[in-house]
Protein backbone atom coordinates (compact mmCIF):
# COMPACT_ATOMS: atom_id res chain seq x y z
CA UNK A 1 0.00 0.00 0.00
CA UNK A 2 2.81 2.39 0.90
CA UNK A 3 4.50 1.77 -2.46
CA UNK A 4 1.25 2.42 -4.34
CA UNK A 5 0.67 5.68 -2.48
CA UNK A 6 4.25 6.78 -3.16
CA UNK A 7 3.91 6.11 -6.87
CA UNK A 8 0.63 7.99 -7.10
CA UNK A 9 2.11 10.91 -5.17
CA UNK A 10 5.09 11.03 -7.52
CA UNK A 11 2.85 11.04 -10.59
CA UNK A 12 0.71 13.82 -9.15
CA UNK A 13 3.81 15.84 -8.32
CA UNK A 14 5.10 15.56 -11.89
CA UNK A 15 1.71 16.48 -13.34
CA UNK A 16 1.40 19.47 -11.02
CA UNK A 17 4.88 20.63 -11.96
CA UNK A 18 4.01 20.75 -15.65
CA UNK A 19 0.57 22.34 -15.37
CA UNK A 20 0.04 25.98 -14.43
CA UNK A 21 2.42 27.26 -17.10
CA UNK A 22 -0.24 29.81 -18.08
CA UNK A 23 0.44 31.82 -14.92
CA UNK A 24 4.15 32.41 -15.52
CA UNK A 25 4.03 35.60 -17.67
CA UNK A 26 1.09 37.22 -15.86
CA UNK A 27 3.09 39.11 -13.22
CA UNK A 28 5.40 40.75 -15.77
CA UNK A 29 2.44 42.09 -17.74
CA UNK A 30 0.30 43.27 -14.83
CA UNK A 31 3.40 45.09 -13.54
CA UNK A 32 3.20 47.40 -16.57
CA UNK A 33 0.59 49.58 -14.86
CA UNK A 34 2.64 52.74 -15.51
CA UNK A 35 2.09 52.30 -19.24
CA UNK A 36 -1.09 52.88 -21.22
CA UNK A 37 -4.39 53.83 -19.64
CA UNK A 38 -5.31 52.85 -16.08
CA UNK A 39 -6.37 49.21 -15.86
CA UNK A 40 -5.12 48.21 -19.32
CA UNK A 41 -2.08 46.31 -18.06
CA UNK A 42 -4.19 44.36 -15.59
CA UNK A 43 -6.71 43.51 -18.31
CA UNK A 44 -3.97 42.31 -20.65
CA UNK A 45 -2.35 40.29 -17.88
CA UNK A 46 -5.69 38.71 -17.12
CA UNK A 47 -5.93 37.52 -20.72
CA UNK A 48 -2.68 35.57 -20.53
CA UNK A 49 -3.92 32.36 -18.88
CA UNK A 50 -6.56 31.87 -21.56
CA UNK A 51 -4.04 31.90 -24.42
CA UNK A 52 -1.64 29.50 -22.68
CA UNK A 53 -4.11 26.80 -21.76
CA UNK A 54 -3.55 23.45 -23.45
CA UNK A 55 -6.65 23.83 -25.64
CA UNK A 56 -5.83 27.39 -26.79
CA UNK A 57 -4.87 28.23 -30.37
CA UNK A 58 -1.09 28.88 -30.26
CA UNK A 59 -1.56 31.87 -32.57
CA UNK A 60 -3.71 33.62 -29.94
CA UNK A 61 -0.65 34.01 -27.72
CA UNK A 62 1.17 35.90 -30.47
CA UNK A 63 -1.85 38.11 -31.16
CA UNK A 64 -2.01 39.01 -27.46
CA UNK A 65 1.72 39.82 -27.41
CA UNK A 66 1.16 42.22 -30.32
CA UNK A 67 -1.77 43.77 -28.46
CA UNK A 68 0.36 44.35 -25.37
CA UNK A 69 2.80 46.42 -27.42
CA UNK A 70 0.13 48.28 -29.41
CA UNK A 71 -1.75 49.11 -26.20
CA UNK A 72 1.05 49.88 -23.76
CA UNK A 73 3.75 51.19 -26.10
CA UNK A 74 7.28 50.27 -27.05
CA UNK A 75 9.16 50.95 -23.82
CA UNK A 76 11.86 48.35 -23.20
CA UNK A 77 9.96 46.97 -20.19
CA UNK A 78 6.84 46.46 -22.29
CA UNK A 79 8.79 44.79 -25.10
CA UNK A 80 10.53 42.45 -22.66
CA UNK A 81 7.22 41.37 -21.11
CA UNK A 82 5.71 40.75 -24.55
CA UNK A 83 8.79 38.81 -25.66
CA UNK A 84 8.55 36.61 -22.59
CA UNK A 85 4.94 35.85 -23.50
CA UNK A 86 5.98 34.83 -27.03
CA UNK A 87 8.60 32.52 -25.51
CA UNK A 88 6.28 31.14 -22.84
CA UNK A 89 5.48 27.44 -22.73
CA UNK A 90 1.88 26.62 -23.53
CA UNK A 91 0.21 24.20 -21.15
CA UNK A 92 0.64 20.63 -22.30
CA UNK A 93 -0.87 17.38 -21.12
CA UNK A 94 1.47 14.52 -22.12
CA UNK A 95 -1.20 12.04 -21.02
CA UNK A 96 -3.56 13.34 -23.73
CA UNK A 97 -1.24 14.33 -26.60
CA UNK A 98 2.35 13.57 -27.49
CA UNK A 99 3.50 16.76 -29.21
CA UNK A 100 2.70 20.47 -28.75
CA UNK A 101 0.88 22.77 -31.17
CA UNK A 102 2.77 25.70 -32.71
CA UNK A 103 1.49 28.70 -34.68
CA UNK A 104 2.02 28.48 -38.44
CA UNK A 105 0.83 32.00 -39.29
CA UNK A 106 3.84 33.80 -40.77
CA UNK A 107 2.23 37.20 -40.13
CA UNK A 108 2.39 36.68 -36.35
CA UNK A 109 3.68 38.26 -34.28
CA UNK A 110 3.44 41.46 -36.32
CA UNK A 111 5.61 43.51 -33.96
CA UNK A 112 9.18 43.46 -35.28
CA UNK A 113 10.71 43.28 -31.79
CA UNK A 114 8.78 40.08 -31.12
CA UNK A 115 9.73 38.19 -34.27
CA UNK A 116 12.36 35.45 -34.33
CA UNK A 117 11.54 34.29 -30.79
CA UNK A 118 10.56 30.65 -30.29
CA UNK A 119 8.74 29.13 -27.32
CA UNK A 120 9.64 26.66 -24.64
CA UNK A 121 8.07 23.21 -24.88
CA UNK A 122 7.29 20.59 -22.27
CA UNK A 123 10.34 18.53 -21.26
CA UNK A 124 8.31 15.38 -21.97
CA UNK A 125 8.48 16.10 -25.71
CA UNK A 126 11.24 14.38 -27.68
CA UNK A 127 13.84 16.97 -28.66
CA UNK A 128 12.72 19.46 -26.01
CA UNK A 129 16.32 20.03 -24.90
CA UNK A 130 17.14 21.43 -28.34
CA UNK A 131 14.03 23.60 -28.51
CA UNK A 132 14.30 24.95 -24.98
CA UNK A 133 17.92 25.93 -25.59
CA UNK A 134 16.83 27.63 -28.82
CA UNK A 135 14.11 29.50 -26.93
CA UNK A 136 16.60 30.91 -24.44
CA UNK A 137 18.92 31.89 -27.29
CA UNK A 138 16.13 33.59 -29.23
CA UNK A 139 15.30 35.92 -26.35
CA UNK A 140 18.87 37.21 -26.45
CA UNK A 141 19.40 37.05 -30.21
CA UNK A 142 16.23 36.43 -32.26
CA UNK A 143 16.49 34.06 -35.20
CA UNK A 144 15.94 35.17 -38.80
CA UNK A 145 12.18 35.46 -39.27
CA UNK A 146 11.53 37.14 -42.63
CA UNK A 147 8.52 35.44 -44.19
CA UNK A 148 8.59 32.67 -41.58
CA UNK A 149 6.09 31.57 -38.98
CA UNK A 150 7.16 30.55 -35.48
CA UNK A 151 6.71 26.94 -36.62
CA UNK A 152 8.98 27.54 -39.62
CA UNK A 153 11.66 29.11 -37.43
CA UNK A 154 11.58 26.21 -34.99
CA UNK A 155 11.96 23.72 -37.83
CA UNK A 156 14.84 25.71 -39.31
CA UNK A 157 16.61 25.58 -35.95
CA UNK A 158 16.37 21.80 -35.70
CA UNK A 159 13.10 21.08 -33.88
CA UNK A 160 9.94 20.02 -35.70
CA UNK A 161 8.29 17.60 -33.29
CA UNK A 162 5.01 19.51 -33.19
CA UNK A 163 1.68 20.03 -34.91
CA UNK A 164 1.18 23.26 -36.87
CA UNK A 165 -1.99 25.23 -36.22
CA UNK A 166 -2.91 28.44 -37.97
CA UNK A 167 -1.64 29.64 -41.32
CA UNK A 168 -1.75 33.07 -42.88
CA UNK A 169 -4.19 33.50 -45.74
CA UNK A 170 -1.24 34.79 -47.76
CA UNK A 171 1.55 32.33 -47.05
CA UNK A 172 4.15 34.84 -48.23
CA UNK A 173 3.27 36.60 -44.97
CA UNK A 174 1.67 39.86 -44.16
CA UNK A 175 0.52 41.28 -47.47
CA UNK A 176 -2.95 41.87 -46.08
CA UNK A 177 -4.63 40.46 -49.16
CA UNK A 178 -7.78 38.39 -49.09
CA UNK A 179 -7.37 34.80 -50.12
CA UNK A 180 -8.95 31.42 -49.95
CA UNK A 181 -7.58 29.23 -47.19
CA UNK A 182 -8.20 25.61 -46.53
CA UNK A 183 -8.19 23.83 -43.23
CA UNK A 184 -7.76 20.14 -43.05
CA UNK A 185 -8.62 17.72 -40.32
CA UNK A 186 -7.06 14.33 -40.76
CA UNK A 187 -8.54 11.41 -38.88
CA UNK A 188 -5.81 8.83 -38.60
CA UNK A 189 -3.80 6.86 -36.08
CA UNK A 190 -0.09 7.36 -35.65
CA UNK A 191 2.58 5.56 -33.69
CA UNK A 192 2.31 8.25 -31.05
CA UNK A 193 -1.36 7.32 -30.55
CA UNK A 194 -2.17 11.00 -30.63
CA UNK A 195 -4.67 12.63 -32.90
CA UNK A 196 -3.27 15.86 -34.28
CA UNK A 197 -5.48 18.49 -35.82
CA UNK A 198 -4.15 20.99 -38.28
CA UNK A 199 -6.49 23.92 -38.52
CA UNK A 200 -6.07 26.94 -40.72
CA UNK A 201 -6.92 30.09 -38.86
CA UNK A 202 -6.32 33.38 -40.59
CA UNK A 203 -6.29 35.98 -37.87
CA UNK A 204 -7.09 39.49 -38.94
CA UNK A 205 -7.67 38.53 -42.57
CA UNK A 206 -10.80 38.12 -44.66
CA UNK A 207 -10.90 34.54 -45.76
CA UNK A 208 -13.07 32.00 -47.42
CA UNK A 209 -12.47 28.77 -45.59
CA UNK A 210 -13.29 25.26 -46.64
CA UNK A 211 -12.85 22.18 -44.51
CA UNK A 212 -11.69 18.88 -45.89
CA UNK A 213 -11.78 15.71 -43.84
CA UNK A 214 -9.46 12.99 -45.04
CA UNK A 215 -9.95 9.49 -43.73
CA UNK A 216 -7.14 7.21 -42.73
CA UNK A 217 -7.56 5.12 -45.85
CA UNK A 218 -7.11 8.13 -48.11
CA UNK A 219 -4.31 10.10 -46.52
CA UNK A 220 -2.40 7.92 -44.13
CA UNK A 221 -0.30 4.85 -44.30
CA UNK A 222 -2.16 1.63 -44.78
CA UNK A 223 0.15 0.36 -42.09
CA UNK A 224 -1.18 2.86 -39.56
CA UNK A 225 -3.92 0.46 -38.58
CA UNK A 226 -1.58 -2.51 -38.56
CA UNK A 227 -1.70 -4.19 -35.15
CA UNK A 228 1.82 -4.65 -33.85
CA UNK A 229 0.75 -7.99 -32.43
CA UNK A 230 -0.27 -9.38 -35.79
CA UNK A 231 3.16 -10.80 -36.46
CA UNK A 232 2.91 -9.92 -40.15
CA UNK A 233 5.64 -8.46 -42.31
CA UNK A 234 5.24 -4.68 -41.94
CA UNK A 235 7.11 -4.01 -45.16
CA UNK A 236 4.47 -5.91 -47.13
CA UNK A 237 1.82 -3.48 -45.87
CA UNK A 238 3.99 -0.38 -45.72
CA UNK A 239 3.07 2.93 -47.18
CA UNK A 240 0.23 5.25 -47.99
CA UNK A 241 -1.95 4.49 -50.96
CA UNK A 242 -2.26 6.84 -53.90
CA UNK A 243 -4.02 10.12 -53.12
CA UNK A 244 -5.46 12.70 -55.49
CA UNK A 245 -6.95 15.74 -53.78
CA UNK A 246 -7.40 19.24 -55.20
CA UNK A 247 -6.48 20.82 -51.87
CA UNK A 248 -4.03 18.54 -50.08
CA UNK A 249 -2.32 17.39 -53.27
CA UNK A 250 -1.41 14.29 -55.22
CA UNK A 251 0.68 11.38 -53.94
CA UNK A 252 1.57 8.44 -56.15
CA UNK A 253 1.57 6.01 -53.24
CA UNK A 254 4.25 4.23 -51.24
CA UNK A 255 7.50 3.47 -53.04
CA UNK A 256 10.54 1.54 -51.87
CA UNK A 257 14.01 3.03 -52.12
CA UNK A 258 16.17 1.74 -54.96
CA UNK A 259 19.10 1.84 -52.53
CA UNK A 260 17.51 -0.75 -50.26
CA UNK A 261 16.97 1.74 -47.44
CA UNK A 262 14.04 0.93 -45.17
CA UNK A 263 12.07 4.14 -44.62
CA UNK A 264 9.37 2.29 -42.72
CA UNK A 265 5.85 3.19 -43.75
CA UNK A 266 6.81 6.44 -45.48
CA UNK A 267 8.24 7.65 -48.77
CA UNK A 268 10.70 10.51 -48.04
CA UNK A 269 10.44 12.30 -51.40
CA UNK A 270 10.02 16.05 -51.85
CA UNK A 271 8.22 18.17 -54.38
CA UNK A 272 8.97 21.69 -55.59
CA UNK A 273 5.86 23.53 -56.73
CA UNK A 274 4.64 27.00 -57.57
CA UNK A 275 2.06 28.99 -55.58
CA UNK A 276 1.33 26.41 -52.88
CA UNK A 277 -0.99 27.54 -50.10
CA UNK A 278 -1.74 30.94 -51.64
CA UNK A 279 1.82 31.99 -52.36
CA UNK A 280 2.29 34.53 -55.11
CA UNK A 281 2.64 33.59 -58.76
CA UNK A 282 6.16 32.51 -59.67
CA UNK A 283 7.13 31.60 -56.08
CA UNK A 284 7.97 27.91 -55.74
CA UNK A 285 8.50 26.11 -52.46
CA UNK A 286 9.57 22.73 -51.11
CA UNK A 287 7.18 20.25 -49.49
CA UNK A 288 7.22 16.57 -48.56
CA UNK A 289 5.14 14.40 -50.89
CA UNK A 290 3.95 11.69 -48.51
CA UNK A 291 0.77 12.89 -46.72
CA UNK A 292 1.88 11.21 -43.50
CA UNK A 293 5.14 13.16 -43.58
CA UNK A 294 3.72 16.55 -44.61
CA UNK A 295 0.77 16.46 -42.20
CA UNK A 296 0.53 19.89 -40.57
CA UNK A 297 3.80 21.13 -42.11
CA UNK A 298 3.74 24.36 -44.11
CA UNK A 299 5.63 24.46 -47.39
CA UNK A 300 8.96 26.32 -47.24
CA UNK A 301 11.26 28.39 -49.41
CA UNK A 302 14.17 26.95 -47.42
CA UNK A 303 14.66 23.27 -48.35
CA UNK A 304 16.33 22.53 -45.02
CA UNK A 305 13.03 23.08 -43.19
CA UNK A 306 11.36 20.33 -45.20
CA UNK A 307 14.37 18.03 -45.10
CA UNK A 308 14.47 18.37 -41.32
CA UNK A 309 10.76 17.59 -41.11
CA UNK A 310 11.16 14.45 -43.22
CA UNK A 311 14.03 13.13 -41.09
CA UNK A 312 12.06 13.82 -37.89
CA UNK A 313 8.96 12.06 -39.19
CA UNK A 314 11.00 9.02 -40.20
CA UNK A 315 11.83 8.62 -36.51
CA UNK A 316 8.59 9.81 -34.90
CA UNK A 317 5.95 8.35 -37.20
CA UNK A 318 7.32 6.16 -39.97
CA UNK A 319 9.37 3.61 -38.07
CA UNK A 320 12.34 3.90 -40.42
CA UNK A 321 15.48 1.82 -39.89
CA UNK A 322 18.52 3.49 -38.37
CA UNK A 323 20.53 3.40 -41.59
CA UNK A 324 17.66 5.07 -43.48
CA UNK A 325 17.45 7.82 -40.86
CA UNK A 326 21.21 8.29 -41.10
CA UNK A 327 20.96 8.56 -44.88
CA UNK A 328 18.25 11.18 -44.50
CA UNK A 329 20.33 13.24 -42.10
CA UNK A 330 23.36 12.98 -44.36
CA UNK A 331 21.30 14.17 -47.33
CA UNK A 332 20.04 17.05 -45.18
CA UNK A 333 23.60 18.00 -44.27
CA UNK A 334 24.66 17.84 -47.92
CA UNK A 335 21.66 19.58 -49.49
CA UNK A 336 19.99 21.65 -46.75
CA UNK A 337 21.79 24.80 -47.82
CA UNK A 338 21.46 24.00 -51.52
CA UNK A 339 19.92 26.14 -54.22
CA UNK A 340 16.28 26.99 -53.66
CA UNK A 341 15.23 25.44 -56.93
CA UNK A 342 14.19 22.19 -58.58
CA UNK A 343 17.74 20.86 -58.74
CA UNK A 344 17.87 20.52 -54.96
CA UNK A 345 14.58 18.61 -54.89
CA UNK A 346 15.85 16.25 -57.59
CA UNK A 347 19.16 15.78 -55.77
CA UNK A 348 17.37 14.95 -52.51
CA UNK A 349 15.15 12.33 -54.11
CA UNK A 350 18.10 10.75 -55.90
CA UNK A 351 20.23 10.67 -52.73
CA UNK A 352 17.60 8.58 -50.94
CA UNK A 353 16.94 6.18 -53.81
CA UNK A 354 14.07 7.86 -55.63
CA UNK A 355 15.77 9.24 -58.75
CA UNK A 356 13.40 10.53 -61.39
CA UNK A 357 10.55 11.25 -58.98
CA UNK A 358 8.06 13.80 -60.35
CA UNK A 359 8.68 16.92 -58.25
CA UNK A 360 5.47 18.59 -59.45
CA UNK A 361 2.91 15.80 -59.00
CA UNK A 362 0.13 18.36 -58.48
CA UNK A 363 0.75 20.05 -61.83
CA UNK A 364 1.04 23.32 -59.90
CA UNK A 365 0.10 26.08 -59.88
CA UNK A 366 -3.50 25.14 -59.18
CA UNK A 367 -6.17 27.35 -57.61
CA UNK A 368 -6.89 26.31 -54.02
CA UNK A 369 -3.94 23.92 -53.78
CA UNK A 370 -2.51 23.86 -50.26
CA UNK A 371 -0.21 20.91 -50.88
CA UNK A 372 -0.23 19.18 -47.49
CA UNK A 373 -2.63 17.33 -45.21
Amino acid sequence: MYTKVAIISAILAVAEARFGQEQTPVADITALSNFGNPGEAATLGGAVPGVLLAAADPCDKLTLADKIVSTLGTDAQVITAAQNLVAAEQNFNPFAVSIPSICGDASLPATEELRGIVPLVDPAVTGSDVENANSATSLQSPFAADGLSVADIMSAQGFSNFTVKGAAADASAGTGSNSDAASSTTAASSVTSATATATTKCAGKTTSTSTITTTATAATSSAASNDSTSGGDASAQAGAGAVTDAVTGTFAGFQASSLGLDFGTCTPTVKFEESLNGRKAGESTFQAQDPVVNKGQQEALNPNIIFNRICDQLVNVCGAADDAVSACKQAQADLGSGAKDASTADAWNEALGFAGTDINPDNAPQTGLVGHT
